[in-house]
Order: C-alpha cells, then sequence, then structure tokens
C-alpha cells in the first residue's frame, strides 16, 4: 500500500492522542479517513472525525468513550455498525473496517468485516478515501491506495472503483459528485461524468429526502449555477425536479423569442447567492419563474408573454415543495410570499413611484421587503447594459421612497388601528359580513392615503362608511 508522507501536524488536537492511546492498547488499527482528511488538505474547516478501525468498531467507540470520561455520552447504532461521540466540540464517528456489496434495487449494502484497502475502495470518491493512521508508532502515516492526493492537488472528482459500479450501488453518491463539484470547483473526471448520465434512472431508489439534503447544499454554495447545470446535463434534474427543467425551452414565431428562462433563473440564483446565505431567498430565486411554462402566450404585437406567472408560480410553491420533502411551514410560506410579489417592484420601478403604491408593497410584505427588493434586483438580468442602468436608477428611486413611507406611516406589519370588535361594539352587530367590508375599507382608505394612519380618523371614516351601509351607532358605542 503507497505511503506519501506523514502528516502529524492535522493531528494536533488531544482527542487524536486519546485515540491513539486506545488503539496501542488495544492493539488494533485505526485510522482518519474522509472528509477530515480531505479538508486538512484543503485548509477547510472541519468538525467531523471518521475513525475506521480495522476490527469491530463499537468495542473501540466504547473504550474510547470511557477513557474520555464520564460525562462523553456514546451513541451507538447497532444495526449500522456505527457509533458516534461529542467530545469538545468535536463530533467523532467509528466503524470498522468493512466490504460492501449492494442490492440492485436498495441503497442498503450486505456488509462483512474486511481491510482497510476494502474500506477505502468502497468510498465515493478518491479525494475521500484517503486515510491518516493513529497508531502511535505510525502516527500521522498517509496512506492513500487510490491516488486521492493527486485528484486533490489537480481538482478531479474520481471514483475508486468503476464510476458504474460506485453510482449505481448508491445513486446518492451522484447527488454528491455533483454536489462537491459545485462546493470545492473541482472537475468530475471524464468517465465519472458519462458514468453520471448513464446511471441518473437510479436515482429514482433514492429517498427525496436525501436527494434534497444534497440539493440544499449544492444551492448553498457559493456559485450554486455550476450544480444546476451539472444536475441538468446528466439528466437527474429532469427526474427530481422537472417543474424546473421545463423553464428551458426557447420558442421562436417569426423574428419574436423569449429569453431562456432556466438558464436566466440560474443567472438570478448566482446572483442572490452573492447578495445572501439565506438558503429560503435562494428557493424563491429558483422559484421566481416557475409558472413561465404554463403561461407563456404568443401576442403578434408584442410577442411573448407570461401574464400572471408569478400568481400562478405562487399557487404551484407548497406542490412542489410537499414533492420535494421542503419544510411545509413558514419557510414556505416566505418563498410563496416572495414569488407572488416579485413583479412589484419592478412595475414600480417603471412607473411613477406614488406613495399608495408604496404603502401597498409594504402592507404586503411586511418584514420581508428587504429580502424581496434583494431578490427583485437580482432579477435585472438583460443584455443590454442601458436598460439595467436605468432599471437600477429606477430601483434606487422605489428603494428611497420605501424608507420615506415607511419612516411616515409605519405599514410594514402594520395591524388596522379599528378591530372587527371595535366595529361590532360601535354598530351594536354580530360577526358578519359587514365586519370584513368595513375593515377592508379602512385598510384601503389608509393605504391610498386618504385618511391618516390614526384611531381618529379611522374611526369618523368607520362611522360615515357604516352609514353608508345602513348600520346605526349604538347608543352605548
Amino acid at each position: 500500500m503507497p505511503v506519501a508522507a506523514t502528516f502529524s501536524e492535522f493531528l494536533n488536537d488531544p482527542v487524536f492522542r486519546l485515540i491513539q492511546r486506545c488503539a496501542d492498547r488495544m492493539q488494533q488499527e485505526a485510522y482518519v479517513v474522509g472528509g477530515y482528511v480531505r479538508d486538512c488538505f484543503l485548509e477547510r474547516p472541519c468538525k467531523d472525525i471518521d475513525v475506521v478501525v480495522v476490527g469491530k468498531g463499537i468495542p473501540f467507540a466504547k473504550a474510547v468513550a470511557a477513557e474520555m470520561g464520564p460525562d462523553v455520552h456514546l451513541t451507538v447504532f447497532k444495526n449500522f455498525g456505527t457509533a458516534m461521540l461529542h467530545y469538545n466540540g468535536w463530533e467523532v464517528e467509528f466503524v470498522g473496517a468493512r466490504k460492501e456489496s449492494y442490492d440492485r434495487n436498495s441503497r442498503k449494502p450486505a456488509v462483512e468485516d474486511g481491510s482497510l484497502h476494502d474500506d477505502q475502495q468502497r468510498r465515493d470518491f478518491t479525494i475521500n478515501a484517503l486515510a491518516l493512521c493513529l497508531n502511535g508508532n505510525r502516527f500521522g502515516e498517509l496512506l492513500d491506495s487510490f491516488g486521492g492526493m493527486q485528484d486533490l492537488n489537480q481538482g478531479i472528482l474520481r471514483t475508486p472503483l468503476d464510476p458504474d459500479v460506485t453510482f449505481s450501488d448508491d445513486p446518492l453518491r451522484m447527488m454528491r459528485a455533483i454536489r462537491f463539484s459545485t462546493q470545492l470547483g473541482f472537475q468530475i473526471e471524464g468517465e465519472a461524468f458519462a458514468a453520471l448520465a448513464r446511471n441518473a434512472h437510479r436515482i429514482s431508489i433514492v429517498s427525496m429526502e436525501r436527494v434534497i439534503d444534497e440539493m440544499n447544499k449544492i444551492i448553498s454554495a457559493k456559485v450554486p449555477s455550476h450544480g444546476f447545470k451539472l444536475l441538468f446535463d446528466t439528466g437527474i434534474l429532469h427526474l427530481v425536479f422537472p417543474q424546473l427543467v421545463k423553464l428551458q425551452v426557447v420558442e421562436t414565431i417569426g423574428d419574436k423569442s423569449h429569453k431562456d428562462n432556466f438558464y436566466h433563473t440560474l443567472e438570478v440564483l448566482d446572483k442572490v447567492a452573492q447578495c445572501s446565505h439565506d438558503l429560503w431567498l435562494r428557493w424563491a430565486a429558483i422559484l421566481h419563474d416557475i409558472a413561465k411554462p404554463q403561461t407563456k402566450r404568443f401576442d403578434p404585437h408584442h410577442g411573448w408573454t407570461f401574464h400572471g406567472h408569478e400568481d400562478k408560480g405562487a399557487r404551484m410553491v407548497p406542490a412542489i415543495f410537499r414533492q420535494l420533502k421542503l419544510p411545509m411551514n413558514e419557510k414556505m410560506k416566505f418563498v410563496q410570499k416572495l414569488v407572488a410579489l416579485h413583479l412589484r417592484p419592478i412595475v414600480l420601478a417603471q412607473d411613477v413611484v406614488t406613495d399608495s403604491a408604496v404603502r401597498r408593497l409594504l402592507f404586503d410584505a411586511g418584514d420581508d421587503i428587504d429580502a424581496l427588493m434583494t431578490l427583485c434586483r437580482c432579477d435585472i438580468t438583460s443584455k443590454n447594459p442601458n436598460k439595467v442602468r436605468r432599471f437600477l436608477a429606477n430601483f434606487e428611486r422605489v428603494q428611497e421612497k420605501l424608507i420615506e413611507v415607511e419612516e411616515k406611516d409605519r405599514i410594514r406589519n402594520w395591524q388596522p388601528p379599528i378591530t372587527g370588535e371595535h366595529i361590532m361594539q360601535t354598530f351594536g352587530i354580530g360577526p358578519g359580513p359587514a365586519i370584513g367590508i368595513l375593515k377592508n375599507a379602512i385598510r384601503d382608505a389608509i393605504l391610498d392615503g386618504r385618511i391618516e394612519n390614526a384611531y381618529a380618523p379611522a374611526h369618523a371614516f368607520m362611522l360615515d362608511e357604516g352609514k353608508a351601509m345602513g348600520l346605526v351607532q349604538g347608543s352605548d358605542s
């Protein structure tokens, strides 16, 4: 087995010497493998340590936990032959070196004891098969059986075994290949890339929860479009997220074409990623034009239109979140709101910016107004620099108006000064349609600037509107 060098400087933390003492006492070979080793060479932070023991991993883990003291809790996953503990900020997982064989219809392998070489070759990529020995007489020795260091230095993702075998055995590795390529900026080796396309159909045996976990890591990367282009080019995206793929179609009638909304979406996503680390704002960028295929129409005079795609898209968001096993909570509602509102600031920027329109935008967006403005600013992707400059200048005016109106009227998260209970008490009526009609009338009057956002003018307006509706003020009000 080739030995590249000794890297004991990567093992300076006391946790490694503690594991070394147990390994020497129990006369077992122990190695740090995978992500920790890779990230050390890449100078990336990592707090997860994977330890492979030649022999049984769980008894070794119990011995290490006992060495660490009574306050250390060891979690044992007997069915998987693994154990995990937390120590001084580290998450340490132990497993015995093993061989794996896979059934065609499952990601769960049949496992048997194996050598370190067996364990390394079952890994997804050569850069994740690097191992550092923890035994005292070989402490820090690097074992690189598959050329992982060379691939690490060249920025290449390669599988230890035939990539068709690696990806077919565990198709989640295809998502991991694209995720690592996106996160690290590594190129997927040619045969491995071809194998991704050949085995794309195998993604069907992976749970959507695992798929979306990898996709969210791709979305969270510095340049997420890189991953989505790879997902598209390999055909995986067509299987896991077909709605996004439908954006890629471009149609031309006569001399009128519309832009490629798939690549426009990726451009918006990258621009949002430069502005914000918020995963859900990035999801809003992905979904902001998702309904354009369903709303596309051709007008001989004006060309292609997508009228109502923001409303249709907002209605599609819950079903897409459910399909992709994303959270059906306030995160979904946030994305849905931004999809629904994403044209409003752009329309404002094209027209005269009135106080009334700004009040309504602030009222509808609430605390999400800043996120909405970020999305809309990033949605300006025209190839015409003059058009971009004009839009951005108008956006500045909208932004200034938002600040001005918010300081004056305090509309964000605003609640009208007249409640339904107050209306019922004033007119001596019970719950019914009249309550909603009056509340909406008061809200619209304030948002339109016809009355001030204060109790006295709102109360007077309510009395006038109620009178017009045939309601009579009670004697005790």
